[in-house]
């Protein structure tokens, strides 16, 4: 009798661990931070990748790191006549990488497509008017997708949800700073006044997948459409920010 008790407890103990673990999961961010590229050639005072200073310009020497929980590299005008902005111009999502970039050309058009219809949803949500047309107090906002990776569907999900690899993902995590069979994505982001063309904004950012539960069941490019819908939210709300006046707010969280 008091084996089949222990055996009952153990097996409670058991199931009292998972359950704990995916509520725990269940907390965890769908996306993480991840340090691109280009952020360490900052540190480093290395070049800059190609891909930012073509997209970006001349004006991705001014680029420095982000505050913690914001972008990994941002500059914001500090002469910016924010409060007269209430109207953005959305170009196209681009896709900028590296010749040898494993992302399929039908891909990148299924992921760009995917991160403009994410920043157009998101976008009047900050209380900015989307237009087609350049003019006063619009905004110009240019994104690019500068690469992604893709998850492993199978054992993303068994690496999120079984406790037991779950508990040697987040061990994983804390020595290599990143989650196994995770995707990620990189992207770049300048805001300008629409019609001098003065540079308002610019930020380089990358993002990786979490251990949130709603990445488990993600599909191989799911971790990376998380991480766009992450800056299609976060975007905009950075502006808003700066619109409104709480550029302190704004600043920690670039």
């Amino acid at each position: 009798m008091e084996k089949k008790n222990n055996r009952g407890n153990y097996l409670n103990f058991i199931a009292g661990a998972g359950i704990a673990v995916l509520l725990l999961a269940s907390g965890c961010s769908t996306t993480v931070e991840s340090q691109p590229e280009a952020a360490k050639a900052v540190e480093s005072g290395g070049a800059l990748p190609a891909s930012v200073t073509s997209f970006l310009g001349p004006d991705s020497s001014k680029l420095a790191p982000g505050q913690k929980g914001g972008a990994a590299l941002v500059w914001v005008n500090p002469n910016a006549q924010w409060a007269s902005y209430t109207k953005i111009l959305l170009d196209p999502v681009q896709f900028w990488a590296a010749a040898d970039s494993k992302v399929s050309t039908s891909d990148q058009q299924v992921l760009t497509e995917y991160f403009y219809n994410s920043l157009k949803t998101n976008i009047p949500q900050q209380g900015f008017t989307l237009v087609d047309q350049p003019g006063p107090g619009v905004i110009r906002l240019q994104v690019a997708s500068m690469d992604a990776t893709t998850a492993v569907p199978g054992l993303r999900t068994i690496s999120v949800v079984v406790p037991q690899a779950r508990v040697l993902n987040l061990a994983q995590s804390m020595a290599t700073e990143s989650y196994a069979f995770v995707g990620s994505a990189e992207a770049e982001m300048k805001a300008t006044d629409s019609v001098s063309g003065e540079l308002l904004a610019e930020a380089v950012d990358q993002r990786a997948g979490g251990m949130g539960l709603k990445s488990a069941a993600s599909f191989q490019w799911g971790d990376a459409q998380n991480a766009m819908d992450y800056w299609a939210q976060t975007i905009p709300q950075r502006l808003n920010q700066l619109k409104s006046g709480n550029e302190t707010t704004a600043a920690e969280n670039q």
